[in-house]
């Protein structure tokens, strides 16, 4: 009888690090937690220490190797989910970062980037996109061509601070010395990801695959390359060393950095990793992973899908030659607005406290929150709007306030379901939902109120781990694709709708409302 062979996660998060080992049923047997610093230099500044990063993946990989008794020797293969946009450059001979990394809640460069949206070049890609659009609807043919698309998607299309492009001008800009230095083709950039693979192979290998990529703002998910168009707006130097893209469970190479070497098989943005783990392998299923954001996501199939809503065409991932696309909606601030809740308002202690305290008031009372603290994403994209709570009267209680916290969440997803429908022409006939926001029943079902859809809880809340295991255990031979994925899936839970119409109809029209009195105030 063959030995038992295992694969082992490193899953790093906006807020923390977890590592987990899993067997060839995909159970979990052993898994470590770490939550790593965030730092706030300037408000709306969001930093991470990129070599905290490496040493508590390093750290967590060894308590849960040490906790579960499972060597390097065992291990098939690493897996590694990241938060994507969150970038860095780093100098290529010492491998010492120049700056922290910047993360994709960042906001400094906002008015660098409604500059940008304003300038020429940008109204002009926007003309050309919005004639196009038109002239498509008379042509199919020109509506499904990569090009169309792309054109299509650009009549629509805006920069934000969430890309990793202009926190790497920032960068450029702002540190001494490395602009020079890219100039000589000693800076490397990449996102959090390709510096963990540069560490573990000690710079042998510098690399990220399509899913992170593809979400940075520096990609054409349309015409799979580096894209000019948005390059150009932020003068990216041509020196500056970008990763090798490879597929999302290619080789990375080995790492020797837990005695025996392991073969690093997979590379994979979180949201991807999760679409991945919640088996959303048919073209039309989602997922709404409920984080310190929510990503709403859609899988596309084998061609992207232009958006006319500001959502975002992205590669899910890219597996022995197949690509298979995906539409995403970004939500900012999710499972942060109830960390609001407990650690600046202290209307909680803890954020399980917050379904408590939502069940027990049986409704708002009119009060909306809208959590606009770092601005409005998907499908707003307002960097300006600012958080709001709106409704307020002396009757109004903790209770309500926390329920209405918690009601926000589902709303957005509700604008950006909507969206999604609207650009892809496919109803959504059910949710998928993960992430540790998740475990709250109370969100849960009103989300399938509000959305009018039945929502599934898996039985592992953490689906970005699950999906980067199935990728890498893929790759090694471990399990077959998508069979034995689909057999070793397992619900915890499905809630169903039981809100009226004109109920739901009601309260999401007040949301709207809420909306216009946040936008556009700082």
């Amino acid at each position: 009888m063959a030995e038992e062979k295992y694969i082992l996660v490193n899953d790093v998060g906006t807020t923390g690090v977890r590592a987990a080992i899993f067997d060839q049923e995909a159970n979990v047997m052993a898994e470590s937690y770490s939550e790593i610093s965030q730092i706030f230099p300037n408000p709306g500044w969001t930093e991470q220490d990129p070599v905290e990063i490496f040493n508590t993946c390093r750290k967590m990989t060894e308590n849960a190797m040490s906790s579960s008794g499972i060597g390097a020797d065992k291990i098939a293969a690493l897996a590694i989910a990241t938060q994507r946009a969150t970038s860095l450059l780093w100098d290529k001979g010492t491998g010492e970062p120049v700056y922290n990394a910047i993360t994709w809640q960042d906001t400094r460069m906002s008015d660098e980037c409604e500059r940008i949206n304003n300038s020429a070049y940008f109204r002009t890609l926007h003309v050309i996109g919005g004639l196009y659009q038109q002239t498509a609807k008379l042509s199919g043919s020109l509506k499904k061509s990569a090009f169309g698309k792309m054109l299509i998607t650009a009549g629509h299309f805006t920069v934000t601070p969430a890309m990793s492009s202009p926190n790497a001008r920032w960068v450029l800009d702002n540190v001494p010395g490395v602009k020079e230095k890219a100039a000589k083709g000693r800076i490397l950039f990449g996102t959090i990801d390709s510096w963990l693979v540069w560490n573990y192979t000690k710079g042998k290998v510098h690399a990220t695959d399509f899913s992170n990529i593809s979400a940075t703002g520096m990609y054409d998910p349309f015409r799979m390359r580096w894209s000019s168009q948005l390059l150009k707006p932020f003068n990216l130097p041509g020196d500056l060393i970008l990763p090798e893209i490879r597929e999302t469970n290619g080789d990375f190479g080995v790492t020797d950095c837990f005695g025996n070497p392991i073969p690093i098989r997979c590379v994979v943005a979180d949201q991807q990793a999760a679409l991945f783990g919640e088996a959303c392998f048919e073209k039309g299923s989602v997922k709404c992973t409920n984080g310190t954001g929510t990503f709403v996501d859609m899988n596309t199939g084998d061609e992207p899908v232009a958006s006319v809503h500001k959502l975002t065409p992205l590669i899910a991932w890219k597996i022995n030659g197949k690509t298979t696309y995906m539409m995403e909606g970004i939500i900012s601030s999710a499972g942060s607005s109830v960390q609001f809740l407990r650690d600046n308002l202290q209307i909680i202690s803890e954020a399980s406290e917050s379904e408590e305290l939502a069940f027990k008031a049986a409704d708002t009372g009119g009060v909306y929150v809208v959590p606009a603290f770092t601005g409005l994403s998907a499908p707003y994209w307002d960097p300006f709007a600012r958080g709001t709570v709106i409704g307020l009267t002396r009757a109004t209680t903790k209770e309500q306030i926390v329920r209405a916290t918690l009601e926000s969440i589902a709303y957005q997803c509700k604008d950006v379901v909507a969206a999604m429908e609207k650009d892809t022409g496919i109803p959504v006939s059910g949710i998928k939902a993960d992430g540790g926001a998740s475990e709250n029943n109370f969100l849960l079902q009103f989300l399938a109120d509000i959305l009018d859809t039945e929502v599934q809880r898996p039985a592992m809340l953490e689906a970005t781990a699950l999906g980067a295991a199935y990728l890498a255990g893929i790759a090694c031979g471990l399990w077959n694709f998508p069979d034995d994925i689909i057999r070793i899936h397992k619900v915890e839970r499905v809630f169903k709708p039981s809100m009226s119409k004109e109920r739901r109809d009601e309260l999401y029209a007040g949301w709207k409302r809420a909306v216009q009195r946040a936008c556009r105030w700082a």
